[in-house]
């Protein structure tokens, strides 16, 4: 993209309110340690529901942005937050108190909007490992249902085996 578009794009959507609302959500949740008080809440009710704030972010990369990586890389943040804040015995909530997940999911959002290579990299190295959980994590599911079902073939069969004696 020639240096001038890229200056306008930046431009619009520095100036869009979606961009403002994350300023605000990034000070709120991070400045503010909102994040932190609200992952006080019990069960991860808190955490879970701090995480719904990334949501705007998401929406913003993919939407505004127009960026798979960005969006895959936010993601990866916050579900590191998520992941950080259920560890028991209160420690993960300590923890969201420093763990600033909107701070660096804006940083991302403003560094690569502002064509930061660093930023970019960052962003394409957390979008791969998001990819390769994602396939983890649809491989475990398939699994997991293979064996469900597999265990209620043989357990059907045994209980059909059961009232044929």
């Amino acid at each position: 993209m020639k240096e001038g578009n890229r200056l306008k794009a930046q431009e619009r959507l520095n100036d869009s309110n979606a961009y403002k609302a994350m300023e605000q959500v990034q000070k709120l949740m991070d400045t503010y340690y909102l994040d932190g008080v609200i992952g006080l809440l019990p069960f991860g009710i808190g955490d879970i529901l701090a995480a719904f704030f990334a949501v705007l972010y998401v929406w913003f990369a993919v939407a505004k942005v127009r960026s798979i990586p960005l969006s895959l890389a936010i993601i990866n943040n916050s579900l590191r937050d998520v992941a950080l804040g259920l560890i028991p015995f209160y420690v993960g909530d300590v923890i969201d108190f420093f763990h600033k997940a909107n701070r660096q999911n804006m940083e991302l959002v403003r560094g690569f909007v502002e064509g930061d290579k660093d930023v970019i990299r960052d962003v394409n190295r957390k979008a791969i490992q998001s990819a390769l959980l994602i396939v983890l994590m649809v491989v475990i599911i398939i699994t997991m249902m293979v064996l469900v079902v597999s265990l209620t073939g043989w357990i059907w069969h045994n209980i059909i085996l059961l009232f044929n004696r």
